[in-house]
């Protein structure tokens, strides 16, 4: 996923913040039940500053962890689109079928989401940190 931010809001080091404590950084096979390359994490720097940020994001979310952060900061990619369907999906109100009977894809990715024991993991890994963009350190813990 790309992310256009306006620097007058928030900064790049806050997002990249965010972001980790989204995601299960343990993980190198993918995410949650989605497998293979295609899902892996990585975070994409494109500036000689953005990847200083991004490296002091995953060692502060190392120290805190007290584990290995196998998320990588890579430079720059090139992004491509997802096709309309997958846009906002999880706030669709357009009914699918689904193993649980027919439900929004809203509904069907809140399912998806519990069943594959997303936010469970995330607030294993990060505790009171999970989906925050406010570091330990940033606490001065």
């Amino acid at each position: 996923m790309k992310i256009d931010y306006d620097s007058n809001i928030t900064d790049y080091k806050t997002l990249v913040d965010i972001f980790l404590r989204t995601i299960d950084v343990t993980d190198p096979g993918g995410q949650f039940c989605d497998r293979g390359r295609s899902y892996e994490t990585a975070i994409h720097a494109f500036t000689p500053e953005e990847t200083a940020l991004a490296e002091q994001a995953v060692a502060e979310g190392e120290a805190y962890l007290g584990q290995t952060i196998v998320t990588p900061v890579e430079g720059e990619v090139t992004f491509w689109i997802a096709e309309e369907y997958h846009q906002n999906y999880y706030k669709s109100e357009e009914l699918r079928l689904t193993r649980f009977g027919a439900l929004t894809r809203a509904q069907a990715y809140l399912q998806y989401r519990k069943a594959c024991g997303r936010d469970a993991r995330v607030k294993q890994l990060w505790g009171d940190e999970a989906y925050t963009g406010v570091s330990h350190a940033q606490k001065g813990a």
